[in-house]
């Protein structure tokens, strides 16, 4: 098993380290491999891309069909009355 050393770390997150393990039910420092854990498990885990993201905020929107997707494609600017 590995060892980390935290120096300088303050003084307030410490004592909400201890609380957070006394909550627990466990060892401060079985807390912060907890936290480590879930850290590093959340990093593993592929975020959708941006536009997924944006189709999955908007799917109950009532769009039916796809929308067209811009590859290479030049947009002609808007032209606007005089």
């Amino acid at each position: 098993m590995a060892q980390v050393i935290v120096r300088n770390l303050e003084d307030e997150v410490k004592a909400v380290l201890k609380v957070r393990a006394t909550r627990h039910g466990w060892s401060m420092e079985e807390e912060v491999r907890q936290i480590l854990r879930r850290a590093v498990g959340e990093a593993d885990q592929a975020r959708p891309k941006l536009g997924s993201r944006i189709a999955a905020r908007f799917a109950g929107a009532g769009l039916t069909e796809p929308l067209p997707e811009l590859h290479g494609q030049t947009i002609d600017p808007m032209s606007l009355p005089a």
